[in-house]
């Protein structure tokens, strides 16, 4: 390593079946453990043995009923399913998604204050908005606001849940029993909030956490995602298909962190990496091969629809791909329209062509290799300025999972990229962040 301060962040993204869409028909899948909470509790155990930094868990507030056929969608509500797991576990860090379109600040502020105390300090927030047209009608709209008003809102609830988090002191505990005074009054502190899309007198109902406040992430390649995340993000989750796209994000976002006043060390950015690991390179491609022949193209063009806001499947599967409309008439999200755009602005590609090649297996970062080959691709952009760690998308699922964590971590921990132990306590502990007391 050539900052040997500087070590990989390495974030487990906890799914269903795998981050292939053909992967719960994969014969090592057990579909049975889908929704078996001692299994993902298990899953979490093995992950801390191996020193993982954070899951991650990603949530959805709508369902297509038509989408069901063809494989699990979403289980457990995040934020339950990891205080289960909080219960079994000492240090990994715990990350959830929380829509602010379709939330309330002092509840998303009182919910992972909770998870941060069941855990010990180790809760983090993955701060999205929801660009799903669907979602919308779920919650009393007729549809779904604008994409900058979305981001808007995003960042006044994110304002009001800090507020709330520094609503208590943090000595503002006193628990005396001979005065008879369990809490000093003049620490705690309402805040008073009024702005353009709330109105919170507060304080929180809750003493400070472990940590100050929970851990804040981000998810967003918009301008408007951008700027959110260099206000107020201290991890990113990132989609890049190419190593000079991922070059061009990451000194783009610790440009913006600058300049919001920050330092760019503040800020760790981590792609996201759809891997499939074996003992051989032989082994890795076949079974990349068997998921490729399992995905559903119907479920691959209802998700680009939904993700882009546009009806795919209107268009013929051997049609050629039709042309995108600017990226200002897009309510959906930027993220993935930039990775399709980028995909077909200079290939001549069909509807199923871009499905097959791109889509089906997710899109973004793939790699089937070796544990030598995986840790080389990942050293290789945690070296030249491409990511500070990643986010890894296990693509068969819990077999995909084990794979990585016995093969891929100890090639990394022997080359020096990823420690043999936590730092600390707290997740802020654990991934150089100061605590906020």
């Amino acid at each position: 390593m050539s900052d040997p301060k500087r070590r990989m962040i390495l974030n487990l993204f906890l799914q269903n079946a795998g981050s292939h869409k053909g992967a719960w028909r994969h014969e090592s899948t057990q579909l049975d453990e889908i929704h078996d909470v001692k299994h993902f509790q298990r899953i979490a155990q093995k992950a801390e043995a191996a020193r993982i930094d954070t899951l991650f868990i990603a949530d959805g507030l709508s369902i297509e009923a038509k989408a069901v056929q063809h494989g699990p969608i979403l289980s457990f509500e995040p934020l339950t399913l990891l205080a289960s797991i909080a219960a079994v576990t000492e240090r990994i860090g715990l990350i959830a998604t929380v829509s602010t379109s379709f939330n309330e600040p002092y509840n998303a502020a009182r919910i992972f204050s909770s998870l941060d105390h069941i855990s010990g300090g180790r809760a983090g927030w993955n701060i999205v908005t929801t660009g799903v047209e669907r979602t919308a009608f779920n919650f009393g709209l007729p549809q779904l606001p604008p994409h900058a008003e979305r981001y808007a809102r995003a960042k006044e609830f994110t304002e009001v849940a800090l507020k709330l988090w520094n609503s208590w002191d943090a000595d503002a505990l006193v628990q005396d029993k001979a005065s008879g005074v369990y809490a000093d009054a003049q620490k705690v502190h309402d805040i008073h909030h009024e702005g353009t899309y709330y109105s919170v007198r507060g304080a929180l109902n809750m003493m400070r956490s472990p940590q100050g406040r929970p851990l804040l992430i981000q998810a967003g390649a918009s301008e408007a995602g951008r700027s959110l995340a260099a206000q107020y993000a201290e991890l990113i989750f990132t989609v890049q298909h190419s190593f000079e796209d991922a070059q061009l994000f990451y000194n783009d976002i610790k440009m913006r962190t600058s300049q919001a006043g920050r330092s760019p060390n503040d800020i760790k950015v981590l792609p996201g990496l759809h891997v499939i690991v074996a003992e051989t390179e032989a082994e890795a491609l076949e079974k990349a091969s068997d998921l490729q022949q399992l995905g559903s193209i119907e479920r691959a063009v209802m998700s680009l629809s939904n993700l882009l806001g546009i009806d795919f499947s209107t268009y013929a599967l051997d049609d050629p791909f039709p042309p995108l409309p600017d990226h200002k008439e897009i309510n959906a999200y930027q993220s993935f329209y930039q990775m399709v755009q980028k995909i077909v602005e200079n290939k001549s590609l069909t509807l199923r062509e871009l499905l097959e090649k791109h889509w089906i297996g997710n899109g973004q970062l793939r790699i089937a290799g070796t544990p030598v080959q995986v840790a080389d691709l990942m050293e290789d952009w945690f070296l030249n300025g491409a990511a500070d760690g990643f986010s890894v998308m296990p693509q068969l699922g819990f077999r995909g999972t084990e794979a990585f964590l016995d093969l891929v971590v100890p090639e990394l921990q022997r080359r020096g990229l990823f420690p043999t132990s936590y730092a600390g306590t707290t997740l802020r502990e654990n991934l150089g962040f100061d605590l906020l007391l």
